[in-house]
């Protein structure tokens, strides 16, 4: 996927047409960041886009502004798997793209009404904090 951010909206990712999704998770830093590493039981701040392969639309996204981002516990099963796994070990300051077969997303039981359990899912992650 090819991924485009513009401040203040959604990221924008653009699904490959034809394009089969792989079976294994990817994890591709698009900026490297210059901060302490992410560590496992640290509360990360990050802003995203989620979308989904199939047809590339927006489920998710916390806007990529100051006022807006998502905080969680990292590396403790308290995200999907795919998002302890990539997220551990990257410095704050990172662009990470994240594409999530199944097995590491939501599973079989998916995420209803938007995520079923055959979607893969892409995901572009700001990583601004880490504490």
């Amino acid at each position: 996927p090819t991924v485009q951010v513009e401040t203040g909206k959604p990221a924008t990712i653009t699904i490959p047409k034809g394009a089969k999704p792989p079976t294994k998770t990817i994890g591709q830093s698009l900026i490297e960041g210059s901060g302490a590493k992410v560590q496992a039981g640290q509360t990360i701040r990050v802003t995203y886009t989620g979308a989904l392969w199939k047809d590339g639309p927006i489920f998710d996204s916390y806007a990529n502004s100051p006022d807006k981002y998502f905080e969680t516990v990292i590396g403790k099963q308290q995200v999907i798997k795919a998002w302890d796994a990539q997220l551990v070990g990257k410095p704050v300051g990172s662009r990470v793209l994240m594409v999530v077969p199944p097995a590491d997303g939501y599973g079989a039981a998916g995420s209803p009404p938007k995520i079923k359990g055959t979607d893969t899912l892409v995901f572009v992650v700001d990583i601004l904090a880490a504490y």
